[in-house]
């Protein structure tokens, strides 16, 4: 929800008599929590189409939600939802489910860390290496630790002082969070006539594809290329599809999980591409 309420914060900025002027043009949006309602209604649609609820159970939450998942509005509903199996990584469904880990900060412990949380390292390059981690978030652990690593922090310029510990996920800040829904960000960005991408990785449940597209189709939006797959280096990364006048383009990535670039970086690369003789999306197969 940040992305559409930052970038109208900024247009409303450049309309004013405040400095800097920003030269907005467009906004990027990967996997957004848009409208808790229609993000959490997809969710169990979405675990039934990969084959994780039967068609059973799936019918019977149709027939007493009404397919409103989000807030069950009788007791065989909230029953129906309650039944389904929540043991999985809902960042990424395929990876393991693993507790969140509490990291040392002090660089004197990283090496046990490591030695703990690594599943295998194999040489990749004759100057690198790449290491396997049993669970994703065992590289937060280390993230941690070279984030609050002293060196580090004064190479950044971070002054001593000024920031505390820092945390990857920081849930400790106290404010109230009072919007619900940024469909009307969107529609209002769109009418000033700034360019939006927005991606989504196919194997988050957090925030599923089919919720994505069910907001944007909210927006009314005339079709102006269908459908269709886009390409990395001769494989199909995903599939996109343009809105009015490429105003709006909406793109999955294949295999991705919530944070679709942690694990596809080079696809995720591709639609961030900057240079103007490339295209975002390449839809042709090379």
């Amino acid at each position: 929800m940040i992305v559409p309420t930052l970038t109208l914060a900024i247009d409303e900025s450049n309309g004013s008599e405040e400095k800097p002027f920003f030269n907005l043009k467009g906004y990027i949006a990967g996997n957004p929590v848009t409208d808790y309602k229609i993000d959490e209604d997809g969710r169990i649609p979405f675990l039934h189409g990969m084959g994780l609820i039967s068609d059973e159970l799936y019918e019977h939450a149709k027939e007493t939600c009404g397919e409103k998942y989000s807030a069950p509005s009788n007791a065989q509903c909230a029953h129906s939802v309650q039944a389904i199996n929540d043991d999985i990584n809902r960042g990424h469904i395929l990876e393991p489910l693993c507790e969140e880990l509490q990291s040392p900060i002090h660089n004197t412990a990283a090496r046990d860390v490591m030695s703990r949380l690594m599943l295998e390292s194999r040489p990749a390059a004759a100057d690198d290496d790449i290491i396997i981690f049993e669970c994703r978030k065992a590289s937060h652990v280390l993230l941690k630790i070279w984030a609050n690593d002293e060196t580090v922090r004064e190479s950044l310029g971070v002054q001593k002082g000024t920031v505390g510990e820092w945390k990857r996920c920081n849930r400790d800040i106290d404010y109230n969070s009072d919007v619900r829904s940024t469909v009307e960000y969107h529609l209002t960005l769109m009418r000033k006539g700034y360019r939006a991408i927005i991606y989504s990785g196919d194997h988050d449940s957090r925030v599923p594809s089919i919720s994505t597209q069910a907001w944007i189709r909210l927006l009314n939006l005339s079709i102006a290329d269908d459908w269709r797959p886009w390409y990395v280096d001769g494989q199909v990364a995903g599939f996109t599809r343009s809105f009015a006048s490429n105003n709006l383009t909406y793109a999955t990535v294949k295999g991705a999980g919530h944070t679709a670039a942690e694990y596809k970086p080079k696809e995720c690369q591709e639609i961030l591409c900057p240079c103007p003789q490339q295209q975002v999306l390449s839809t042709r197969r090379e």
